[in-house]
């Protein structure tokens, strides 16, 4: 009698997902022109860092051709891990006394009307680097007593102290983003927390600021989240808000989950507004200093 030889059914694998495409409106232009390189010429004698540069921002060549740019203090190396961003990760060892200085000069030699000033996280540091954000607004306004600045802070952790000092400079507007969703911040934020981050904006009013904060879309947020997120955002007495959409960095990063069309931005727009926030900026390239000088007047 024969022996039958049954041999085992090999499944064909899965194919991954595909993904989803860069669609045409995320297209931009290379920056160029004379006012774009006398930005460039200044930022690199005075050895300063942009966030415009170490974010991979899509509108560089826009607001640096408008003589303008969000300044990085504190370094280029930031003390988190975020998943979405650029801006290299470690041990921070810059730490310069006479950075406030250089950027204030910068400022005044680049004749700015509004500047934008970010930094990385200092978790290290006892006062997260307020001493530094307090001069660097300080000395550009005894400079450039006519230049507007917004501060776009990072997370304090709670040290409320620091955030005092921070935001005690003159500024127009201070900025902190959520970034995301509360439901995606393990993912994207892991070293940060969602309610954390409310209660600081909520301070910063309390305090009499101008508030600002953006959210990035595309990370797999669903529509009810981002409504939530607004609401309680206008709930802690946001003001103005950025929504653009996320890009992959590199392919370390957290990849896209979805590429927003522009018709979802502008509902996100009106639907801000409806909800309580007083200025809305909503698009694919809309990144957190994009407009900036806009922000300045929108009551408090």
């Amino acid at each position: 009698m024969d022996t039958l030889l049954t041999l085992p059914v090999i499944q064909p694998e899965a194919a991954a997902p595909a993904k989803p495409r860069k669609p045409d409106w995320l297209r931009v232009k290379l920056p160029v022109g004379p006012a774009y390189a006398n930005v460039r010429k200044l930022v690199d004698e005075h050895k300063l860092h942009t966030i415009c540069e170490s974010g991979n921002c899509p509108n560089m060549g826009e607001c640096w051709g408008a003589g303008t740019a969000t300044f990085m203090i504190l370094g280029n190396v930031c003390t988190r891990s975020c998943s979405f961003c650029a801006v290299a990760t470690g041990r921070p060892n810059e730490y310069d006394l006479d950075e406030p200085r250089r950027v204030a000069e910068a400022i005044m030699l680049m004749k700015v009307k509004h500047a934008v000033i970010t930094s990385v996280n200092r978790d290290e540091l006892k006062d997260r680097g307020a001493s530094i954000w307090y001069e660097t607004v300080v000395q550009t306004k005894q400079l450039s007593p006519t230049t507007t600045i917004e501060t776009l802070i990072p997370d304090v952790k709670a040290n409320w102290a620091a955030l005092d000092t921070m935001i005690a400079g003159g500024q127009e507007v201070v900025s902190h983003n959520m970034e995301t969703v509360g439901s995606l911040y393990r993912l994207v934020r892991p070293q940060a927390k969602y309610d954390r981050s409310l209660e600081q904006i909520r301070r910063t009013k309390e305090a009499g600021h101008r508030t600002k904060s953006g959210i990035m879309l595309g990370l797999g947020e669903q529509k009810d989240e981002v409504y939530k997120a607004m609401d309680d955002l206008v709930e802690n007495g946001l003001d103005i808000l950025t929504l653009g959409q996320y890009l992959q960095p590199t392919k370390r990063h957290i990849e896209v989950a979805e590429f927003i069309h522009p018709d979802l931005f502008a509902h996100y727009r009106e639907e801000g507004l409806r909800r309580g926030l007083k200025y809305v900026e909503s698009g694919p390239l809309v990144r957190s200093s994009y407009h900036a000088e806009r922000h300045v007047n929108v009551p408090i």
